[in-house]
């Protein structure tokens, strides 16, 4: 669903390994070309006898051993945030790589070995997850691990584990998981919490006295490289009491079902768009534990990033390519201008109408197009699937997409999805 197929090369290399080699190291030079952001490595063997030979596998970068398995496995996987067991993530530098083999045993005719490496390039797509969870690092009953694998079921690419004041988590992600782990803390005070992105260790010490104590702890926050998160401002057991308008990068305005605060917090996002500033607004489901209503990824934040990495998905947040979906199932809307998409801001040269595509409505769903203005169309889909609505630019400052849906569940009408705005210069 709204994955981009990713762009991979395949390179297929043959060896034929002679029985004087046996008890020897074999190399299998590959080049590693620009901008892999994972490569694949496979190989199977044929023997020349009727011996069964015994090769064992592993694999060098430009300037270390990156790992090795030995005859334990015949593939494995290596990215820049995860890779298979014995095998070391991290940055894939293009140059001369190569596939080791250790010839353990080798039949008196000899064997042939088959690699197959594909190497998967960086390419912008949407990832989804949830920017708000906890886990027994606080107060929640979930494991890290549980987490992860909530997460995976789900079909999600990212979760942020925002423990309470609690950078423990961080250092004890679990490996073994295609999710991506965001570091994060939610500093949590008397009078307001907010999450820190991005970092191992944000702050030092939590305890604050007042305003001024606040400011400080952000600044730390900000100067360690933290991105800065208003949680649940307007929720009304623990609302942001502290100045709105302190230091922070994004705001919550969505935060677990939708309800009154997320409605609140809604209304003063609105009021800040149309007064000209851009606001990323995020969501986060803030589970703790088994909940009939408080789940993870409810709601799923969907993020449009250049790769699967902390960096980023952090990077494409930043730049307001971010849309929030009550799960990960959708709805989901793309809101374009030409070139520009959500988040963007459009030249004042570029004269293009607005283009919303919305996916996976339902018979009944009410779609807006919102502007500064207020409320500027809104239409109810006749039929599910996909939905599309064109507008001129009209001199607005931004247009943003919501879907608003009737839940049998609850029987009320609540917000399904929302996009963040697309700007225009004026």
């Amino acid at each position: 669903m709204l994955q981009l197929n990713r762009r991979k090369q395949i390179a297929v290399y043959r060896r034929d390994i002679h029985h004087f080699e046996q008890s020897t190291y074999i190399e299998v030079p590959f080049e590693m070309p620009e901008q892999v952001e994972e490569v694949h490595v496979h190989f199977s063997v044929q023997s020349h006898g009727e011996a069964k030979p015994v090769i064992d596998l592993g694999v060098r970068d430009s300037h270390k051993v990156r790992g090795w398995s030995g005859g334990a496995r015949s593939e494995f996987v290596i990215g820049l945030e995860k890779a298979t067991p014995g095998y070391l993530p991290g940055e894939l530098q293009a140059g001369e790589w190569a596939v080791l083999h250790n010839a353990y045993k080798v039949p008196a005719e000899g064997c042939e070995v088959t690699i197959t490496v594909t190497f998967y390039f960086h390419t912008a797509r949407w990832l989804k997850g949830d920017l708000h969870t906890h886990s027994v690092n606080s107060d929640g009953t979930y494991t890290l691990e549980e987490n992860a694998a909530i997460m995976e079921q789900l079909g999600c690419d990212f979760i942020a584990m925002t423990d309470h004041n609690a950078v423990s988590q961080n250092y004890s992600y679990p490996r073994n998981t295609s999710v991506v782990m965001i570091p994060g803390m939610e500093f949590t005070t008397n009078f307001g919490h907010s999450n820190f992105l991005g970092v191992l260790e944000p702050i030092d010490d939590f305890r604050v006295k007042g305003q001024e104590d606040v400011n400080a702890r952000v600044a730390t926050a900000r100067e360690r490289g933290a991105k800065i998160v208003l949680n649940h401002p307007h929720c009304d057991y623990c609302p942001w009491e502290w100045d709105l308008f302190v230091d922070h990068d994004w705001w919550e305005v969505w935060n677990g079902p939708w309800t009154a605060r997320n409605e609140r917090a809604l209304i003063w996002w609105q009021e800040q768009l149309a007064s000209g500033r851009k606001l990323v607004a995020i969501g986060g489901s803030d589970v703790h534990r088994p909940d009939p209503y408080v789940k993870h990824a409810m709601p799923c934040t969907w993020v449009y990033a250049e790769a699967k990495t902390v960096p980023g998905i952090l990077q494409g947040i930043e730049k307001g390519h971010v849309v929030i979906s009550y799960s990960p199932e959708g709805p989901f809307a793309q809101l374009t201008c030409g070139d520009y998409m959500t988040g963007d801001t459009v030249p004042a040269e570029v004269t293009d109408n607005i283009i919303a595509k919305v996916e996976h409505v339902r018979e009944g769903d009410q779609v807006k197009l919102i502007s500064e203005q207020g409320v500027e169309r809104m239409e109810v889909c006749l039929t599910a699937g996909a939905y599309e609505l064109e507008m001129e630019q009209n001199g607005r400052a931004f247009y943003r997409v919501e879907v608003w849906r009737h839940f049998e569940e609850v029987d009320k009408s609540l917000m399904a999805m929302l996009t963040n705005p697309i700007y225009f210069q004026r």
